[in-house]
């Protein structure tokens, strides 16, 4: 082997400015935890599907012939067909625009009941929680309290003392699904505020409601979007369970639960009755709680790359 001059070579020189660069951009908590968002494929098909819905919800009614409330008796439980893709109901109403104007008030229900949710476990949960003490105490056992009493019970007690309707299901269901928010709230207030951001900001002068809403829960609000995001799904499904106990909206109103309630003593010979609403329940629930299990993993930071 022929030797090779050392004069040949020579160190390479060390730039300063280039052993401080920064190879990869970096990203923040909701870049990347967007960006894993999409990258789990169960969870875009289930927000495709939520979306999917809501159009329809939206905009079916609008194109379609058929009202939802008009009868037809001559009409009464046709099949699906061509003029009625769902068929018919034992009325001759259209299922198909009956199906997605119940779409409409399911899927507000879950929203209302969600978003009621929200704000009352938010604002009780932090307040339990930065406070402490005898505050903490007994604001957590009034929740206690409420969560031991069964909460069907509460929301059919509230259905027959107030008057039928929309609004007075979503207060009965409000009245105990805060408690699961204000409990994981104040979990996570527990875990924030002796953090060094916060105490820097109290030493500071900040106010009690300026720590809370500015530094505290917009940090926790990971675990707040997935707790409510899996809340719409379990309203859906009290408000179907309330609507086949006869406790649901008033007719001519149409929401999934009252549709499969009426569709179930005809399954044996108008199947379609049940299985369209029926469907639709268990497809929009499959889509809310993927996304929320999507967005759990996504801002979970112990999977942060």
């Amino acid at each position: 082997m022929q030797n090779i001059p050392k004069n040949l070579f020579e160190p390479a020189a060390a730039n300063a400015g280039d052993a401080e660069k920064i190879s990869k951009k970096s990203l923040s908590l909701w870049k990347d935890a967007m960006l894993r968002f999409r990258s789990n494929k169960l969870a875009m098909v289930g927000l495709v599907i939520i979306v999917l819905i809501i159009l329809m919800a939206i905009f079916a009614p609008m194109f379609s012939r058929y009202d939802y409330s008009t009868t037809n008796l001559l009409n009464a439980d046709k099949p699906p067909s061509k003029d009625h893709w769902f068929g018919t109901d034992d009325l001759g109403r259209d299922i198909f625009v009956r199906t997605w104007v119940g779409a409409r008030i399911s899927i507000f229900i879950g929203v209302a009941a969600a978003v009621l949710d929200l704000l009352i476990g938010v604002i009780w949960g932090s307040i339990s929680g930065f406070r402490g003490g005898r505050t903490d105490e007994i604001m957590m056992r009034i929740a206690d309290i409420l969560w031991a009493v069964p909460s069907l019970l509460m929301v059919i007690l509230l259905m027959v003392v107030l008057p039928k309707g929309l609004f007075t299901i979503i207060i009965a269901m409000t009245i105990t699904g805060w408690i699961n928010m204000a409990r994981i709230v104040r979990g996570q207030v527990l875990q924030l505020k002796n953090q060094e951001y916060v105490l820097a900001s109290q030493t500071l002068g900040a106010k009690t409601s300026r720590l809370l809403f500015k530094h505290i829960v917009p940090n926790a609000m990971g675990s707040i979007l997935v707790t409510m995001t899996l809340t719409v799904p379990t309203a859906i499904f009290t408000e179907a369970f309330l609507s086949y106990l006869g406790l649901g909206v008033p007719a001519p109103l149409a929401s999934w639960g009252t549709m499969a309630s009426d569709g179930l003593p005809a399954l044996t010979y108008y199947p379609w009755r049940l299985f369209f609403p029926a469907g639709f329940i268990c497809i929009t629930m499959f889509g809310f709680n993927v996304v929320g299990d999507g967005l759990r993993d996504a801002l979970d930071p112990k999977l942060r790359k």
